[in-house]
């Protein structure tokens, strides 16, 4: 993605500012729930922390679109979640995958989702 001269402007303009940015284990949220987010991202602010990513792991073991599917939904909620706690980012461990033709797929599909939500889902496999 090129930086448009407006972006450029706005990037060089950017000054530190006196908030502790953190990492949030997705096990750690009670729920994706906007209002639980948006209450979330308000204490997390009163605390001074700033949420940089959302860490997530998912699992494709079972050899079948619907499991794949059932997954990748939650992927994306919780992509919706980075984006409502405004982090940058949603890194995705994936643990094991039973059929990569379907799985690849539907976590590119997630990416093209993070990346209109202003997210970036960065995949890492074990």
């Amino acid at each position: 993605m090129s930086a448009t001269p407006d972006l450029e402007s706005t990037v060089a303009s950017c000054r530190p500012a006196d908030a502790e940015p953190v990492a949030i284990p997705a096990h750690a949220l009670e729920s994706t729930a906007p209002e639980y987010i948006r209450d979330l991202k308000y204490e997390l602010a009163c605390e001074g922390k700033l949420p940089a990513s959302l860490e997530l792991s998912a699992s494709f073991e079972e050899d079948c679109s619907f499991a794949t599917q059932s997954e990748v939904k939650r992927v994306r909620e919780h992509v919706r979640a980075a984006a409502l706690l405004g982090a940058s980012r949603l890194e995705l461990t994936v643990e094991a995958v039973a059929d990569e033709g379907k799985v690849e797929p539907a976590l590119e599909a997630a990416r093209e989702r993070a990346r209109r939500e202003g997210v970036t889902l960065a995949v890492r496999r074990e």
